[in-house]
Parts: C-alpha cells; sequence; structure tokens
C-alpha cells in the first residue's frame, strides 16, 4: 500500500517541477523544515534558501523553523536578524561593514541589542504569494497568512491574517474546535494513520478526527 509522496523527493510531483519539498533540499543547519513542507514557483522553487530567506548570517544565530505540512506560495520571503540596523547611537548607518578605518571601535552588542531570535512556523500553515515574515516571528498550526502581508507580530493557531501590517481577521474555527485540533494535532502521526485518515483530516468532523487519533 502507497502512503503518499517520499517526504525526502525533491520534486514531489514530476510534472510540476516548481514544486519542492524543503527538506530535501535545504542543507543548510540554520534552517529546520518538517516533512512534507513545500514550496511552490515556477522560476526559482530550487533557490528558496538564497531567494526567500534573507540576511540569515552564521554569527547571530538565529534560526529559521518550519513545521510539517506547511505551503509556502511563490515570492514567500523569511527576513532574519541579520536585517537589523543598530539603533543604539544617532545613525542607523551600518559603517562597520565597509571597512576602511569604518570598522573601528564597532560593538556588535549595538547590533544584538536588537535581535528578536528565531523565527517559527507551526505545522499545516499556509504562507500565501510574496507574504513577508519578519525576524522573530513565531506563527501557530493551522494558520492562513495572506498573499503580500507582512507578518510583524505573533500569530495566533488557526488565525486567518492579512495586509501590511498583518492583522487576524479571523479564527478559522470556533475556540473550543481550535482547542481540540491542537490536542489530535494529526501532523505529528505516523504517515500511515495520516494516509487511512485523510477523510477525516480533509473534513470538517471534530468527532472523526478525534476517533482516528
Amino acid at each position: 500500500m502507497s502512503y503518499g509522496p517520499d517526504p525526502q523527493a525533491i520534486h514531489p510531483v514530476p510534472a510540476h517541477q516548481r514544486i519542492v519539498f524543503l527538506k530535501a533540499l535545504i542543507h543548510d543547519p540554520k534552517i529546520e523544515i518538517g516533512d512534507y513542507t513545500y514550496y511552490d514557483d515556477p522560476e526559482n522553487a530550487l533557490l528558496f534558501a538564497e531567494r526567500n530567506v534573507l540576511h540569515h548570517y552564521d554569527f547571530l544565530g538565529d534560526r529559521l523553523r518550519i513545521g510539517r505540512f506547511c505551503a509556502i506560495a511563490t515570492g514567500a520571503r523569511f527576513i532574519m536578524n541579520g536585517a537589523n540596523h543598530a539603533m543604539t547611537g544617532f545613525s542607523t548607518f551600518p559603517f562597520n561593514i565597509f571597512g576602511r578605518g569604518w570598522d573601528e571601535g564597532f560593538d556588535i552588542g549595538t547590533i544584538t541589542a536588537g535581535l528578536r531570535g528565531d523565527t517559527v512556523i507551526g505545522n499545516d500553515v499556509w504562507i500565501g504569494a510574496e507574504a513577508v515574515i519578519l525576524p522573530g516571528v513565531t506563527i501557530g498550526d493551522g494558520a492562513v497568512i495572506g498573499a503580500f502581508s507582512v507578518v510583524a507580530r505573533d500569530v495566533a493557531p488557526y488565525a486567518i491574517v492579512a495586509g501590511n501590517p498583518a492583522v487576524e481577521r479571523r479564527r478559522r474555527f470556533p475556540p473550543e474546535t481550535i482547542e481540540r485540533l491542537l490536542r489530535v494535532a494529526w501532523w505529528n502521526w505516523p504517515i500511515e494513520r495520516i494516509t487511512q485518515n485523510l477523510a477525516a483530516i480533509r473534513g470538517a468532523d471534530i468527532d472523526a478526527l478525534e476517533r482516528a487519533a
């Protein structure tokens, strides 16, 4: 019996090379990607780490963590802490990067003072085209990020956010249903159980999903 696509396949839909499973593609230790999370881009799908994860520098140590079963649309970008400029003095100009004497006396603490930590995307998150996720944001399981949104604050599980800055428009389900969904956490099931219970996962009957758990 087949249990879905190989999570290690880079192109899980061979007829559509624009779709890539990111876990198999990315080998940067600063980026963690869960199984079955994919990126869809007709031109640059294979360059996700280079084109979509920006200002991600080893010396700062921040990580991008994305869960399982996420769908990331064309052009979505993750701005990491390396984009920050010093905010502790009068000027935000990065004199030190140009060297030639301008690096003398530079204090890295003026940069690290503004770090916002890791960027964490939950499981089963849908990120729309050209959305921008700013440093240190946490997006909860099951959330939806509208196309062209700029996400500067944490997003609750199963929230739908949109705009610049992104604001919550509504929750996908009532609070009690969201609590039950987070307890079920179907994305953590073995893939065999997920495959056998796709009707419940794709459906809208939380009782059926709980029975499958």
